[in-house]
């Protein structure tokens, strides 16, 4: 009998995983929002695309400040998107479709209107209440100062100051996103009691995976010690990083220090999260951990804790061979030691659409369709974004309709132009997103009429047929062509690899460069008997 809690064995290894953010998929209702019975009735999409699985963004109840991100109750769903009847129907037919669910868990933090933080309030310093969340007293002699120096991933201090319930000015709580998104103190067994009970809950009701927000920020050093920053040692504002974006970003990428992440104390908790999955057959777990190092990563997925962590270096590489050889070849040598499979991403709802990304229009769209099925063409799982199977680039969100809450913290544009609805139909907005004329809620582009399901369904050369094509043609070869890649050189431009009987060329280049001996079995754009820049092709050698 095939054991699927062997990672050799398991659906998740070398799956395609197609993300649905809740919101913007598809309307039942025709209120402009997207919910469970919306994605229920487009699922079929989703199979015939050739994926294997879809990850739902969270649909918990939420008072959705920052989507559905700030859970106030983890064991039902918001009035929003449905119910828990709905929440089983979409598992009960996804399963009908051959297709796993992942849903996303969100353990960091809570939202401020869950039934633990209004305790917290209402009980007061030093009590247990508080003690499930980051409470500490001010600094200076009224306590007016934060606690600490830390910033919240949204622009701005991390930490809030409450009123106590006498009307004096309190204790501050630690958010390292948004301030209605107080973090907990993992230190606080509670807290890990709570979880082990709602991965039960939705284990129970059919859902195949989770995949875990914010992984590796549960824990903080304990002494919530201030951070070293490059911009306080050259005199900068303290504000700084929350008012300019090129510099933050700048910052970002140069800090080291780093006391409210990656702590060694986090891997004890998906160990314990690993036997729970462990009591339920052919289940799996996927880390979002945005990690310094790959083998900090590695550590996430050895053989006691997650199945699968995020892997980021693919989508923020340059359109570059070397970057994206670089990229493999660090991946792979990093899991080398823990038997687990990579994961490859190109776009999610956290950042620009990767058609934008390499420059947008043809030449963006032409990038974007190589470098997704060089991808494709490598061992492990794929994570799709919906809306990339159409080709979607991002979109400039007028100020009015921007709801990101890091536009409202620092005034920057933020991640509305990734979670624009999807077209699916019609002549104008909402294009079949929901029944009604409205506007869905973001607004949907006019531009979008011909890049609508229903306007590439059939079509020869268009961005979903070849989404299609690539997908069914990798199910040819992606569980038995094994998990070793071997690098060809074939230029500078060119990021060329053998795994098994398949080869894949990119050409990153304006060059065409001559394609070696072999049948070709898919192609991201016309060939002429060489591969012309910015495409990619599969050949069977």
């Amino acid at each position: 009998m095939r054991d699927f809690n062997d990672p050799k064995n398991a659906w998740w290894r070398h799956a395609v995983c197609y993300q649905v953010y809740v919101r913007s998929f598809a309307d039942s209702d025709g209120d402009g929002v997207g919910d469970l019975p919306g994605i229920t009735s487009r699922l079929p999409h989703i199979a015939a695309l050739g994926a294997d699985a879809l990850w739902i963004t969270p649909f918990y109840t939420s008072p959705q400040k920052d989507h559905g991100y700030d859970v106030a109750d983890y064991c039902d769903v918001d009035p929003l998107f449905g119910d828990l009847d709905a929440a089983d129907a979409l598992l009960a037919r996804a399963h009908e479709l051959d297709l796993k669910v992942i849903v996303d868990l969100v353990p960091n933090h809570t939202s401020d209107q869950h039934v633990w933080f209004q305790a917290a309030l209402a009980a007061g310093p030093g009590s247990p209440e508080r003690a499930r969340y980051l409470f500490r007293d001010g600094r200076g002699v009224d306590g007016s100062e934060p606690p600490n120096n830390w910033h919240s991933v949204f622009g701005g201090p991390a930490w809030t100051r409450v009123t106590e319930a006498d009307g004096a000015p309190g204790q501050w709580y630690l958010h390292l996103f948004d301030s209605t998104q107080p973090d907990l103190d993992w230190r606080n067994p509670e807290v890990g009691d709570m979880f082990e009970d709602v991965l039960r809950f939705w284990l129970d009701r059919g859902a195949d995976g989770f995949r875990i927000d914010v992984a590796h920020g549960l824990y903080k050093e304990a002494s919530l010690r201030d951070q070293e920053r490059p911009e306080l040692a050259r005199g900068l504002p303290d504000d700084h990083v929350a008012e300019a974006a090129e510099e933050r970003s700048m910052v970002e990428r140069t800090l080291t220090d780093e006391p409210m992440w990656d702590q060694p104390e986090v891997h004890e908790v998906y160990r314990r999260w690993r036997r729970v999955m462990d009591d339920y057959e052919g289940r799996m777990s996927v880390a979002e951990a945005w990690t310094q190092t790959a083998e900090s990563m590695a550590k996430f997925i050895r053989p006691d804790e997650l199945h699968q962590t995020f892997n980021f270096s693919w989508l923020l590489a340059p359109w570059s061979a070397q970057a994206f050889r670089d990229v493999v070849t660090d991946t792979l040598d990093s899991l080398a030691a823990t038997d687990a499979s990579p994961t490859w991403v190109l776009s999610n709802h956290d950042v620009v659409r990767h058609p934008t990304r390499y420059g947008g229009g043809a030449q963006g769209l032409a990038r974007a369709k190589a470098a997704t099925m060089t991808m494709l063409a490598l061992p492990g799982s794929s994570y799709l974004y919906q809306g990339e199977e159409l080709g979607l680039e991002q979109v400039d969100v007028a100020e009015e309709f921007r709801q990101d809450p890091s536009w409202f913290r620092t005034g920057e544009v933020g991640r509305d132009g990734c979670r624009v609805p999807m077209p699916w139909g019609g002549q104008k907005p909402p294009f079949d997103f929901g029944p009604g004329e409205g506007q869905p809620w973001i607004p949907q582009p006019d531009e979008w009429v011909d890049l609508t399901v229903e306007a590439q369904e059939g079509v020869e050369g268009s961005t979903l047929e070849f989404y299609r094509s690539v997908l069914h043609t990798r199910r040819d070869f992606a569980t038995t062509a094994g998990d070793e890649v071997d690098m060809v050189d074939l230029g500078d431009d060119v990021l060329a690899f053998r795994r098994g009987p398949v080869l894949a060329v990119l050409n990153c280049g304006s060059t065409p460069v001559d394609l070696p001996a072999g049948e070709v079995i898919a192609a991201s754009g016309p060939l002429d008997g060489s591969l012309p820049g910015d495409t990619a092709a599969w050949l069977r050698v």
